[in-house]
């Protein structure tokens, strides 16, 4: 007993060793996650949940990790995938009230519904078998329809106008998935405390879907080592986006509304994830700086980090960061526990008004035209008021000018004419070499391949609106290709304008650490964002009289075959012993009544008229069946006759 202690003590040292090594080396896995809350100009609550997982390039871990969730390296070695982005929408970002022109915008306002696009390093001809693939192990991970997309008439394979430049480059959309919590649960399981501990114990079902706004990102990416031997990293990001509205009402219309951890979520966080390398909450305010920074700052030194004339915080932040268009506050949630939980409020104390930066071009798609044949699909570009005062133009010929792209995905059955192309700049209409610099397009194949149009505007910086319109045809599904609901209409994926000269970021100053949410800020990142999903009523057959006539029919054949059965199956035989039984039984007071009225009558007795009348009523009997057959089938063939198209 003594040698087997001695033995396994001696391979627990071993074991520690060996992990005090592999841990001691730069190479080790990492997580952190953060939160960021941010007061809206109209009066709502932005929460944005941020984590992060990175495997290094290692070839220590195999296909086992500590903190990395395996499911999505497995997806990467099997897939060879090489970055991935797959988001879960339920709502429309309000570019107006919400921002436009800011990195958290510009990543996180996504599409309704489900986006999916991925870039795969393996062989030109094996890209779309890897996307296939890809999108059925999505569908059963994250609980979704995502394998809808692995039809060749779902998905598309953009050069430019999404963004990445990769022909081995697929990207799909479903715009009428419905997201719920059997999508969030998976997502939240790929974190180490999952939803249990840490800043992800503040993801309440019911707070979380009774927002405006709710999208879960998963993002992905492959970081090359750069060594031979050594295969590559995964950095994984994970987001929840939510905007919400405070219970909390003020009788002041212009005063922003009072709100708390405890009041949006219903919960407090009470310790931090014991994964995590770092673990922070920040608070942004943009309605400061409307009453001068200086002036801000000399409140806060002298009444403290918590409070000053605007507005007051239950707690002290750690730090305070300036940016240029905003101050950040940092909270650190290490010292939270169960008797005393973290539960960040946020009071206004006078009124605050402000706007968030807008993008240069604001973006809206709608339909024209009537009828259920032909019609016209339109895009309007607005300039917003913060149109002049952002950077990012372009000098082409001594003229200023802002660039714009625009990518969209035309489903087979609507078929696109683009030669009907116009552009109209300012109410008039423009040649296409005027504005018109690139263009890709690529034609849909009925029940084959879906349509795509990637094109590059150039337009002059004092541009007021843009609009541009394409006119299609609709066309004709086969009964079996539509949808339970195909009343409602079809829907038309969002389109995405981007602008390539202009770049969001944020650059706070006396950064002391590197957070990972904070350097994803400082990151420049391409302005973009989505428009409306179109909803296109196609011509779609009466879906009643199929049924009527499938159900008249049966009844018919149930009639008759039921009944030809029903005669062929009888005995008769049986039916006439089991009837001579059953008088025996129960008929004697009948023949006995029989025989005293012979007798007095001076008449023979019958003694087989009991055994005789039941022959004869079931000779009456089947008669009668046989007449009921003859009836039914005459009725069958005269409905076959006059139903029958002549």
């Amino acid at each position: 007993m003594a040698s087997l202690l001695r033995s396994l003590f001696l391979l627990l040292i071993v074991q520690s060793f060996l992990v005090a090594i592999a841990f001691g080396s730069n190479e080790v896995e990492e997580f952190s996650e953060a939160l960021l809350l941010k007061p809206l100009p109209d009066r709502k609550v932005l929460a944005h949940f941020h984590f992060e997982n990175r495997a290094p390039p290692s070839n220590s871990h195999g296909l086992h990790h500590h903190l990395f969730p395996k499911a999505i390296s497995q997806l990467v070695q099997k897939f060879r995938v090489k970055e991935m982005e797959l988001s879960f929408t339920q709502g429309r970002w309000n570019h107006e009230h919400w921002g436009g022109f800011d990195p958290l915008s510009s990543m996180n306002a996504k599409p309704v519904g489900v986006e999916l696009w991925a870039v795969f390093d393996v062989p030109q001809s094996q890209v779309d078998t890897s996307w296939k693939n890809l999108t059925h192990a999505l569908s059963g991970l994250f609980c979704a329809s995502i394998n809808f997309l692995e039809s060749s008439t779902s998905y598309a394979a953009p050069t430019w106008g999404f963004g990445p430049n990769s022909n081995k480059l697929r990207y799909g959309s479903l715009p009428r998935e419905a997201v719920c919590t059997e999508n969030l649960t998976p997502w939240l399981k790929l974190l180490p405390c999952r939803d249990k501990d840490g800043i992800s114990a503040l993801m309440n079902r019911p707070s979380v879907y009774r927002g405006f706004y709710h999208s879960q990102r998963l993002h992905l990416s492959t970081v090359e080592s750069g060594q031979e031997g050594l295969g590559s990293g995964i950095m994984l990001e994970q987001t929840l986006t939510v905007v919400l509205q405070p219970d909390t009402t003020s009788v002041e219309s212009n005063m922003q509304p009072s709100w708390s951890l405890s009041s949006l979520f219903g919960r407090k966080v009470v310790g931090r994830c014991v994964l995590a390398k770092s673990s922070n909450v920040y608070l942004q305010l943009e309605g400061l700086l409307g009453h001068g920074s200086k002036n801000v700052d000399t409140e806060i030194e002298a009444h403290g980090l918590w409070k000053n004339a605007d507005f007051e915080l239950s707690l002290k932040p750690e730090r305070v960061l300036r940016e240029s268009s905003s101050f950040l506050f940092i909270f650190d949630i290490d010292k939270s526990s169960d008797s005393e939980p973290f539960d960040l409020g946020l009071t206004w104390n006078l009124p605050s008004k402000w706007s968030c930066q807008q993008a240069p071009l604001h973006a809206s798609r709608f339909l024209m035209g009537s009828g259920n044949e032909r019609g016209a699909i339109a895009i309007l570009l607005k300039a917003t008021e913060s149109q002049e005062k952002l950077s990012g133009r372009d000098l082409t010929n001594g003229q200023c000018t802002i660039k714009a792209n625009i990518f969209q995905i035309f489903p087979w059955y609507i078929k696109v004419y683009y030669h009907t192309l116009q552009i109209f700049v300012d109410q008039q209409q423009k040649t296409d070499s005027e504005v018109l610099k690139k263009i890709n397009v690529s034609p849909s194949t009925d029940k084959v391949s879906s349509g795509m149009m990637e094109m590059m505007l150039e337009l002059p910086c004092e541009v007021k609106s843009v609009a541009i319109s394409i006119e299609y045809d609709k066309g004709f599904l086969h009964i079996d290709e539509y949808p339970p609901d195909a009343n409602q209409g079809f829907d038309i994926p969002s389109a995405l304008i981007s602008f390539p000269n202009h770049h969001a970021s944020l650059d706070f100053q006396e950064e002391l650490n590197k957070s990972p949410l904070l350097s994803s800020f400082k990151e420049k990142s391409l302005v973009r964002s989505y428009t409306e999903v179109l909803l296109v009523p196609l011509t779609t057959p009466d879906f009643s009289m199929p049924y009527n006539v499938i159900t008249i029919t049966c009844t018919i054949f149930a009639l008759y075959f039921g009944s030809l059965l029903n005669v062929l199956r009888r005995r008769i035989g049986e039916e006439e012993r089991f009837l001579k039984s059953q008088g025996k039984k129960t008929g004697g007071l009948k023949q006995l009544l029989s025989r005293i009225t012979a007798k007095i009558r001076g008449r023979p007795i019958e003694e087989q008229s009991s055994s005789e009348s039941p022959a004869a009523q079931s000779s009456v009997l089947s008669s009668k069946l046989i007449f009921k057959i003859i009836l039914v089938a005459g009725a069958a063939a005269a409905w076959q006759y006059f139903s029958t198209d002549k």
